[in-house]
């Protein structure tokens, strides 16, 4: 159950949980850590930050993982791999007859088919013994991030297919986080990001939301373990446990 010089490819790695899994990953003994994202100069400062600490191979890669052409190019120059880890996905708030219908259709492509056609190219990348791991989500409900959730129920109902079809040669699974303080929200006003995290303060249970580097050990404890397969793993406080 390790990581020790494996090569990991994290699309949407270059900032927030994605770089802290690198980081742990890096800490871990991975080999190679390939990193992608559409930020040519996060990509540049997290690239450099990896490979000032040492231990592992840095490379990076533009992708746009919502642009198949972008995506199919990625792959195509990709070296096979061990192990992948998807940050992809957009999120939302609104309900069903609320939210805009354009915002809806967008989040659930976002969510779900972009990490279908990351799952498709991928398997044919994904050495033996390795692995997929998602970022699905909890912590809502379908009336308050209408597409949000639909797209992280189609993310955990990948996961149980992938963890059909790729076997015995792979894994899939994924990690459900629930709200949590990361540079996605950096276009957000600081007040309003402030009030939502004191609103998942009042309704976790352990009364706060997770750090960036609890969320990013699940990834890895997924990646390690060579007998989790098809799961969802909530890391959430358990927020869903109240009614």
């Amino acid at each position: 159950m390790s990581i020790q010089g494996r090569t990991i490819v994290i699309v949407g790695g270059s900032s927030g949980i994605g770089l802290h899994v690198a980081r742990q990953a890096q800490a871990a003994g991975a080999g190679r850590l390939i990193l992608a994202g559409r930020d040519a100069q996060r990509l540049r400062q997290a690239h450099d930050e990896l490979a000032a600490a040492g231990g592992a191979q840095v490379d990076t890669a533009r992708v746009d993982a919502h642009d198949e052409a972008s995506l199919q190019a990625f792959f195509d120059a990709l070296p096979a791999f061990d192990h992948l880890v998807s940050m992809v996905g957009d999120a939302m708030g609104g309900g069903f007859l609320s939210a805009d219908y354009a915002t809806i259709r967008h989040v659930i492509e976002s969510k779900f088919f972009a990490n279908v056609r990351i799952a498709r190219h991928a398997a044919g990348k994904i050495n033996p013994g390795g692995s997929l791991v998602f970022t699905s989500g909890t912590g809502g409900r379908a009336q308050d991030a209408c597409a949000s959730y639909v797209g992280n129920a189609g993310i955990n109902a990948l996961v149980e297919a992938l963890g059909v079809e790729l076997a015995p040669k792979a894994r899939a699974n994924s990690v459900c986080p629930t709200w949590t303080v990361t540079p996605f929200w950096r276009e957000v006003p600081a007040a309003q990001v402030e009030a939502t995290r004191q609103h998942f303060n009042q309704a976790i249970p352990l009364g706060r939301t997770a750090t960036m580097d609890e969320v990013a050990s699940a990834y890895v404890f997924l990646m390690a373990n060579d007998f989790v397969n098809g799961q969802h793993l909530g890391v959430d406080g358990g927020v869903m446990l109240k009614g």
